[in-house]
């Protein structure tokens, strides 16, 4: 295939980009996961908490083909959360700051095709070996918004009964959590394309004094003509009959 084919592929151009093959929508909610304390143990003067920030800090995903499944493939996803976490003491209201990390894991299982191709680029380190992927997985992407800290509670780490002693209170949390997963692989596709452009759009000039600035502004003529109340507007009066 050379370039004439293309040519007679009226307005079309090939583009190398990656196809979603399958895609799926989550909305999980991840209930008492417990917190690692960047400070160590939670003080035993602490007895509320509350989460007042979470973040995702960090997604681990990893894809594997699912046996005499062709073509669908397991998708493990493990989410890295980081917490800010207010602590309150019953006898004063000025809380106490304290940053935490918690884990949670989901999995999900999309099609993402077959292919045997492997594919090298000029733009690779030829210092570097490459890596020899007989299965040539497709890529997993993961989308997510930042978790809604839900609920804040202390508790303990153990089955420690009714002996709480401070080595085994830690703080557990309840996120919710909107993600999306995509599964993609690189293809080339015909796409109907029209001619180069220039933007006629002129760049800002910085020399523009602030008047020559205001001058280019339209007039607020809206602003200066009060809506009339219409004939057939609703009137919220009352009429009767006399």
């Amino acid at each position: 295939m050379n370039d004439n084919y293309y040519r007679q592929q009226s307005g079309s151009v090939p583009i190398k980009t990656d196809r979603i093959f399958d895609s799926c929508s989550d909305k999980d909610c991840f209930s008492n996961l417990q917190v690692t304390l960047a400070e160590g143990e939670l003080p035993a003067e602490i007895n509320i908490v509350r989460s007042r920030a979470a973040t995702v800090e960090n997604v681990c995903v990893n894809v594997e083909p699912i046996p005499f499944n062709r073509g669908f493939y397991s998708i493990d996803i493990t989410f890295t959360f980081g917490l800010e976490i207010l602590g309150y003491e019953t006898s004063r209201c000025t809380p106490t700051v304290f940053n935490g990390t918690a884990y949670a894991s989901k999995n999900c299982i999309l099609y993402g095709s077959e292919s045997s191709v492997r594919t090298f680029r000029s733009t690779d380190d030829p210092d570097q070996p490459q890596e020899v992927n007989t299965t040539n997985l497709p890529t997993a992407i993961v989308s997510v918004l930042e978790p809604i800290a839900l609920e804040s509670r202390i508790g303990c780490s153990q089955d420690c009964g009714n002996d709480q002693d401070a080595s085994q209170r830690s703080v557990f949390v309840t996120l919710g959590l909107f993600s999306v997963v995509e599964l993609t692989r690189p293809v080339t596709v015909l796409v109907p394309t029209l001619d180069y452009t220039i933007p006629r759009k002129e760049c800002n000039i910085d020399s523009d004094s602030p008047c020559e600035v205001f001058e280019k502004l339209r007039f607020p003529e809206d602003e200066f003509s009060p809506t009339a109340l219409t004939d057939d507007s609703d009137c919220c009066c009352g009429s009767s009959d006399s």
